[in-house]
């Protein structure tokens, strides 16, 4: 879950997750091209369990599911679903559910920045494969061979985003410098029929801050921590980690839902 992409002639390089082709956008390849309007635009989140996080979403995100922290990056992710290839919270009708938190990551589809090692520099990018991008769509993306004022919102969005990443890439160095990481395990415990704990599952292993070690710093480290807004970010992330128990509780929900109808059938 790189902020890079793989384009033809081998220029731009890594992978973005949702983008199954991407193209540098450009008048010539793409000047009659646009977005059309649709009720439910984001069915191609539906396989999006671990999405891409920047520290300013924390707070919103922390509400509707935990935040993690992955690889040797420690990338920070919105976990949406329990199994691979599954997210909860995004209806078959291409829409989330009612009060759960989008990631400014899932909202810039279909656009995304890619780097262009030849030339030093951020190249705007489009999935080919969006199924909303049409040849005359209600929201063209150029107009002649200029952007259209659609075009270059999204330009600014995408340039807010990546502002936000390198803040992201900042606040996960401070965590790193304070070596506050530890390996956590989600897992949960079920019931069995005779009313007595089944032996626990284990969800997923994961990187978290250790309330420990945060405890443990100096107070100028935590006046400095403060003073950064690091500190409120941490909290966030903590305090969503009782999320787990939320997806958890709604798997479950949605399992004995699909009984009856199995029944049934």
């Amino acid at each position: 879950m790189s902020e890079q992409t793989t384009l033809p002639g081998g220029q731009i390089t890594g992978n973005v997750l949702f983008y199954s082709q991407p193209e540098p956008l450009s008048p010539e390849l793409h000047g009659k091209l646009g977005v059309k309007r649709m009720d439910g635009p984001f069915k191609f989140a539906r396989t999006g369990h671990a999405i891409p996080l920047t520290v300013g979403e924390f707070p919103l995100a922390a509400v509707t599911g935990p935040i993690i922290f992955v690889g040797d990056e420690k990338l920070p992710i919105a976990v949406m679903g329990l199994n691979a290839g599954e997210n909860m919270f995004v209806r078959d009708d291409g829409l989330f559910e009612p009060g759960v938190y989008i990631p400014a990551y899932v909202r810039r589809y279909p656009f995304v920045f890619a780097n262009d090692d030849n030339a030093n520099q951020m190249v705007l990018c489009i999935d080919r494969k969006a199924e909303f991008i049409v040849e005359g769509g209600d929201m063209p993306f150029f107009e002649g061979t200029a952007p259209s004022p659609y075009t270059q919102n999204c330009i600014e969005f995408c340039n807010n985003f990546e502002i936000e990443r390198q803040r992201t890439v900042s606040f996960v160095q401070i965590l790193k410098d304070l070596d506050l990481f530890e390996t956590k395990t989600a897992q949960f415990t079920p019931a069995n029929p005779d009313g007595t704990q089944g032996a626990p599952q284990k969800i997923a292993d994961y990187f978290g801050v250790s309330e420990e070690k945060l405890n443990k710093l100096p107070t100028e480290k935590l006046v400095e921590l403060r003073d950064n807004g690091a500190l409120s970010q941490i909290y966030a992330h903590l305090l969503s980690l009782v999320g787990w128990d939320r997806l958890i509780a709604l798997a479950m929900a949605r399992a004995a839902q699909q009984q009856p109808m199995a029944a049934n059938a």
